[in-house]
């Protein structure tokens, strides 16, 4: 995570809106939990690696801001989102997103 990077999304309001309904979608296929600070788990199977895997690719495109990490832990695919100072809203709605 590059300090430097603006805070910025560069998505437009359709593709913001249809990229939170993905993982709306997501979050009710497969979350297991999720705290407020920017870490979910979820059910540990292939499709769902690969929806994770494409939203975690999609936010590197638009958020370059955010650090996201995708990783199995203990039978589950763990995703933790973390942002720099000043961006804690963003992985804030982001969990909500998912919940």
């Amino acid at each position: 995570m590059d300090s430097d990077t603006p805070i910025a999304c560069t998505l437009s309001a359709a593709g913001l809106s249809a990229r939170l309904a993905e993982m709306k979608r997501l979050g009710r296929d497969a979350l297991l939990s999720a705290d407020g600070a920017g870490t979910l788990r979820f059910r540990a199977n292939g499709d769902t690696r690969a929806r994770l895997e494409a939203i975690v690719a999609a936010e590197a495109e638009c958020c370059p801001f955010l650090d996201m990490d995708l990783r199995e832990e203990a039978g589950a695919l763990v995703l933790e989102i973390r942002a720099p100072q000043g961006a804690e809203p963003v992985v804030a709605e982001m969990v909500s997103a998912f919940g």
